[in-house]
């Protein structure tokens, strides 16, 4: 399971409403962008190393004061399994397994991976295969309201090289633009047929170096995270006395 809801010990509200006020939270490795339900703006700062769980918490409390949130959604850029993060982030302070999120925070709280929450963002219909090219290949399948997040950066390109190493920041870094693009327009299809994808989406920072797009792929938008953010929270009402449910399934 990837995505976690961290209620912590101050008890929400008795019945959250469907779609309840949003504050959006996309962590990544140099800074933490925020949104949240009604705000005219996002807002920023720097993360990197020195960012531990508490001092997120501290500064996001700092800086959304003036802001009417109910809920929390949390794009974490690494592992999520069961209630909390599994893995500790490559490029952040320690201290993310097993932080009480729900507590410190006084919301609810659900924590998604980071390229989970972009392919949530950017889905439109059908069966999407999202893949995020950052330092590494983020990857998820959104299809019939679940999203799948899984590790496709982990496969071979080569004998010597992963998807990761070959079509992340690095590999743009090593082989130069050209040779990067053309191993972009190499994989897109393949993965594409091979997940019985509609459509592909490349979101992540180096999305924007890829010209031309392979055919049957879209690039993502910058608020793609937010936008995933708030749909992570929508709920269906149904009829009489059963209670709102999800819309969204995030599993792994």
């Amino acid at each position: 399971m990837v995505v976690s809801e961290n209620r912590g010990r101050r008890p929400p509200p008795a019945k959250l409403h469907a779609n309840p006020r949003v504050l959006v939270l996309d962590v990544g490795g140099t800074r933490v962008k925020m949104t949240a339900t009604g705000a005219t703006e996002s807002r920023r700062f720097e993360s990197g190393r020195q960012l531990t769980p508490d001092v997120l918490v501290r500064e996001v409390k700092r800086r959304t004061a003036d802001w009417r949130y109910e809920v929390i959604t949390l794009g974490y850029p690494g592992a999520v399994t069961g209630e909390h993060p599994s893995a500790e982030p490559g490029n952040l302070g320690r201290g993310w397994v097993g932080f009480d999120f729900g507590r410190a925070f006084g919301a609810p709280v659900r924590i998604v991976n980071d390229a989970a929450l972009q392919a949530l963002g950017s889905y439109r219909e059908g069966r999407m295969l999202f893949l995020g090219l950052g330092t590494g290949v983020g990857s998820a399948i959104v299809s019939e309201r679940v999203i799948l997040s899984f590790e496709l950066g982990c496969l071979p390109y080569s004998r010597h090289e992963t998807l990761a190493e070959r079509l992340g920041r690095a590999g743009r870094k090593r082989y130069g633009q050209q040779r990067w693009q053309q191993a972009i327009a190499r994989v897109v299809p393949i993965l594409k047929q091979g997940f019985a994808a509609d459509y592909v989406v490349l979101g992540g920072g180096n999305a924007k170096h890829v010209d031309p797009l392979p055919e049957g792929a879209a690039r993502g938008g910058n608020d793609d995270a937010f936008t995933g953010g708030f749909r992570l929270w929508q709920e269906l009402v149904e009829p009489h006395d059963r209670p709102a449910a999800a819309v969204w399934r995030v599993i792994s």
